[in-house]
């Protein structure tokens, strides 16, 4: 995702924040009987690097990137298509969050989102709810990201906590960074940010902002392209995964993340370390790519 500009703090540190809550209390799953579709995610910093449209991509020159270490992830929408040439919503959509027009226009509920770390559940629901056939591609709207990175002022190593809102439209209530909250009641456009130092030496703000996009790869765009300002992130089964409507036994898929390299910024100086005093700018922070596995 497109980050231009970071705000700086007025002590001569940087406040890039991030949104973030805490967790609400997990749904139980439905009571039926029968085997679970089960959905995880998994952020991987060695996993390949991709750019818009899937393929490989590397650090220009004259850009430093670090692979942040990711707390927490939500998502909004959860698709699985047959070929890469079904379009957006054609395919089996097993999952839709909950939206409101409190804030006005229709928008992803935060509130009740369900954000997860590493090896996280975030959809568990009956089997019965993916009818039976193949399905070679999977769409997963991601909503929510928290994660940390490192920065240097004044000659000292930092960490800070990021969280950003990546859905099309998202209504928030309040949410905690990584110690503060924040209120904001209102919608927030993909890209809504917010930042807090960690452990500062002296008093710092949280600082947030409004960014103007975010990178989602998706590898068959050419004949399933995606709508502008959405987080719809595609990713390929290594084989179709096939549903006979006969299965006995859970099937879980494991929503792999690259991570790898994601917090992208300009250098100014050539050392690979994120000085955002010294006027180093982002200009892309976020997942480089999906791959969900069958476990």
């Amino acid at each position: 995702m497109r980050y231009p500009l970071l705000a700086v703090l007025g002590t001569a540190l940087i406040a890039f924040t991030a949104c973030t809550k805490e967790d609400p209390a997990p749904v139980p799953p439905v009571d039926e009987a029968g085997p679970r579709l089960i959905l995880k995610f998994k952020f991987d910093s060695t996993q390949v690097r991709l750019n818009n449209l899937g393929q490989p991509s590397v650090i220009p020159a004259g850009h430093g990137a670090q692979s942040p270490r990711f707390n927490k992830m939500s998502a909004h929408y959860v698709e699985f298509a047959p070929t890469a040439l079904t379009a957006l919503g054609q395919g089996k959509v097993v999952y839709h969050a909950p939206e409101t027009t409190v804030g006005g226009s229709i928008a992803i509920d935060h509130d009740l989102g369900l954000n997860v770390g590493d090896g996280g559940v975030f959809l568990d629901l009956p089997l019965s709810n993916l009818q039976p056939g193949n399905y070679e591609w999977l769409r997963v709207s991601l909503a929510y990201q928290n994660y940390d990175i490192r920065f240097r002022a004044l000659g000292t190593m930092f960490t800070g906590t990021i969280a950003s809102f990546i859905g099309y439209n998202t209504y928030i209530g309040s949410f905690q960074v990584k110690d503060s909250t924040v209120n904001v009641n209102a919608n927030k456009l993909q890209g809504f940010w917010a930042f807090e130092v960690n452990n500062p030496p002296i008093p710092t703000p949280v600082e947030s902002g409004q960014a103007p996009g975010t990178t989602v790869p998706n590898p068959i765009f050419a004949t399933s392209p995606i709508p502008a300002g959405s987080c719809v992130v595609t990713g390929a089964f290594a084989s179709p995964l096939t549903i006979t409507g006969n299965e006995t036994e859970d099937v879980v898929i494991v929503v792999s993340l690259s991570t790898n390299k994601s917090f992208e910024w300009v250098e100014a100086d050539g050392n690979n370390i994120f000085d955002p005093i010294n006027g180093e700018t982002v200009v892309d922070m976020g997942v480089r790519g999906m791959i969900p596995i069958v476990q």
